[in-house]
């Protein structure tokens, strides 16, 4: 259970990288880190192929067109969401509204298995109203009128972020949970060519008169970048996350993913320089402690069938 844990965490730093990586590499572009991250994904899952191990055999047509869709779809739509979401709406928004995924999965699956009094969930649904209310509200307030429209549509963006995420979460356990299911590490290396090909359609929008007339420390950092959440960010979090949903209970290891939020606003505040304001570090709390509530509550009761929720693994 330790190294369990410790796989989880290290998958939720991971990820909470999303929150700051767009802001780190100006003055290339969102649409310019998004090729570059799923270009090496993509890249690295083929080199893996050399080794038969990793290579997707003896799947369907069908079950393979929905990996590559599951790669192009969630891995490059969820990170265009955030990473704009993060540019136009700052350190606080993005992770506090996506960091209620969890929650919004248990209530899905009490929705199909009445595994849990909604009763139970009111208080934990409520603090994490209140939390995202506060963040959100305070950071409009501190705006400026011009600066209003950029926020509301972060916090747009941010939405449709978490619906990527749990639509992703859904489609993917329906096919982990198959009687055939295909083998995890092969399975991420199918949607990371997928990623790589869903970034090539970005090509048009890409910087590529930057290359030439960025500094060679924009372009380094540019590129570190690139690989840092190329093979850290998407490959490596997801052999960390199949460690923790090998070895941890699935509520347990669903709770982990609270830490994400954390580490995307330390990121974020740190990349900024400041602390959190009282109604951001208070809302923050607010939200973090009901995503934890809620999910404490379900593995208080019965424990839902696990065809109900998501396999965690193979998460953008």
């Amino acid at each position: 259970m330790f190294y369990g844990i410790m796989a989880g965490l290290m998958t939720c730093a991971l990820w909470g990288l999303t929150f700051v990586a767009p802001r780190a590499v100006a003055p290339f572009t969102t649409w310019d880190l998004t090729m570059a991250r799923y270009g090496v994904f993509g890249l690295a899952c083929l080199l893996l192929m050399i080794d038969r191990r990793f290579r997707p055999r003896g799947l369907a047509p069908g079950r393979i067109l929905t990996g590559l869709l599951l790669g192009g779809a969630g891995y490059v739509g969820y990170f265009v969401c955030a990473a704009f979401a993060v540019q136009l709406a700052g350190a606080a928004i993005p992770p506090i509204i996506i960091g209620t995924m969890p929650v919004f999965l248990a209530i899905i699956a009490n929705l199909r298995d009445r595994s849990i009094a909604w009763s139970r969930l009111a208080l934990p649904l409520t603090l994490i109203a209140i939390g995202v209310a506060l963040v959100n509200g305070a950071t409009i307030k501190d705006a400026g009128v011009s600066e209003t429209m950029p926020i509301v549509g972060g916090l747009l963006l941010s939405t449709a972020a978490l619906g990527i995420w749990i639509t992703y979460g859904l489609v993917n356990a329906a096919v982990m949970r198959s009687a055939d299911a295909p083998n995890g590490l092969q399975w991420t290396g199918l949607q990371g060519i997928g990623s790589a090909i869903g970034s090539l359609m970005l090509l048009p929008l890409g910087s590529f008169d930057l290359i030439q007339t960025a500094s060679s420390s924009d372009i380094l950092r540019f590129a570190g970048w690139a690989i840092l959440m190329g093979l850290a960010g998407s490959w490596l979090a997801t052999w960390c996350w199949t460690v923790a949903s090998n070895r941890l209970p699935l509520a347990l290891a669903a709770q982990l993913v609270v830490a994400e939020t954390m580490f995307g606003l330390g990121y974020g505040f740190g990349f900024e320089g400041r602390w959190p304001t009282v109604a951001e570090g208070f809302g923050a709390a607010l939200q973090i402690t009901g995503v934890c509530l809620a999910i404490a509550a379900f593995r208080g009761s019965q424990a839902p069938p696990r065809s109900a929720l998501p396999s965690w693994g193979g998460s953008a």
